[in-house]
């Protein structure tokens, strides 16, 4: 059986603005509420995805109650008609503020082809530790929703192929099902509907190594598809579970060597937290690697081991340690350095760790021999350039 299937791929109908709906991944802008805000100002009361999910900057508010509203707007939308399905891929052409094009592909995967946990083996492999506790808010969300929103992204060892991008040269054959400006300095966006999946698919299956897919972007967000799944086909007869659409989740699908992918470092910032942090990581930490840290108005350099993913496994035990000895430290992963910058600015005992880029050359490779990466090792683009919600699935019968 196929790990990749032709979804039935919901998109909003023709009536509605497109540059509102359209909202940037909820697991973005964590430490500054303020950009939610200013989308939520932005999108009023209209159609929008804002409506159908949960921006992480907004999870120690009143989660429940949230997460009630967000299912209820999601039946709302389905009521009212508010989707239109089509039954294909989507070749996405996205446009950000740092590179002219970025090519994906939205297929639907097989969540029983897929694993997240460390030594169980799957054709689809998450690339990050995932944080056990980050999962059940997910599945909350996820479990009793009609719909799902992707905003994963994964990865695709096709170099001798180029798969995506000769897609994009016979774009002129495809229909063109979007054409927008996103929001909030997201850059622009394009759509194209392919009809004939089934030569992609095999395609894709016909790579030569055991692990061409890796997921790059959602880790957490895939991994809570995955447990709503394994919980649910418990009720389910074998031939239920076959066809059932909680089985399958939506997502993009990226070459790795893509021309506007950039690999972008995820810095770490701790609250509550003064100088010793940094003194500490100096005393453990070295190497000929050099990262700089915030603290306050001071900029303190820090020697780390050059290999990046040695330096990110070494620096995030030492803050896993450190935490669990300081009770009321609370660690966030900000995309960005200016935005690190300006939440240490605004928050005063906090301390900005600065992480080292990893090289999408030595990234497949590392996972195949080593496994999952520590947790938020890398970012693909800046915190602008992550995906936006347009596509969505049904996931109940």
């Amino acid at each position: 059986m196929s790990y990749i299937v032709t979804p039935n791929v919901l998109l909003p109908v023709n009536t509605i603005d497109k540059e509102k709906w359209a909202v940037i991944a909820c697991d973005q802008f964590t430490s500054e509420p303020e950009y939610w805000d200013q989308v939520k100002s932005l999108v009023d009361n209209v159609p929008s995805t804002f409506h159908i999910i949960l921006p992480e900057a907004y999870l120690n508010e009143d989660s429940r109650h949230k997460i009630e509203k967000v299912n209820y707007n999601m039946n709302l939308y389905m009521k009212n008609h508010l989707f239109k399905e089509h039954k294909g891929f989507i070749l996405v052409d996205r446009q950000t503020p740092y590179v002219k094009r970025r090519l994906g592909l939205v297929i639907a995967i097989d969540l029983e082809a897929y694993e997240y946990e460390e030594g169980k083996t799957g054709k689809i492999k998450a690339t990050e530790k995932t944080v056990p506790e980050r999962i059940p808010p997910r599945v909350k969300i996820r479990e009793n929703a009609p719909i799902e929103l992707p905003h994963i992204l994964v990865l695709m060892d096709d170099l001798d192929k180029d798969i995506i991008t000769n897609l994009y040269k016979k774009r002129s054959k495809f229909k063109k099902v979007y054409d927008f400006s996103l929001n909030m300095d997201g850059g622009h966006l394009k759509g194209y509907e392919i009809k004939n999946t089934e030569p992609i698919i095999e395609e894709i299956e016909n790579m030569t190594n055991e692990l061409n897919l890796i997921v790059g972007d959602g880790n957490h967000s895939l991994a809570s598809a995955k447990v709503c799944w394994e919980n649910l086909k418990k009720e389910l007869t074998d031939e239920e579970q076959k066809n059932h659409p909680a089985r399958y989740a939506l997502v993009e699908l990226i070459s790795l060597y893509d021309d506007g992918l950039t690999f972008e470092p995820i810095h770490r910032i701790l609250f509550n937290s003064d100088i010793n942090l940094i003194k500490t990581l100096q005393q453990k930490l070295s190497g000929n690697g050099r990262l700089e840290t915030y603290y306050n108005n001071e900029v303190i350099e820090i020697s780390v081991p050059e290999n990046p993913f040695i330096a990110i496994s070494e620096i995030q035990d030492i803050l896993d340690e450190y935490i669990s000895r300081n009770k009321y430290i609370e660690i966030d992963f900000v995309h960005g350095l200016n935005s690190l910058k300006k939440i240490v600015k605004n928050h005063k005992d906090s301390v900005g760790i600065t992480m080292p880029a990893l090289k999408r050359e030595m990234l497949l490779p590392y996972i195949r021999k080593n496994g999952v990466l520590p947790r938020k090792s890398f970012s693909l683009g800046e915190a602008v350039e992550k995906r936006y919600y347009m596509e969505s699935k049904k996931i109940l019968k």
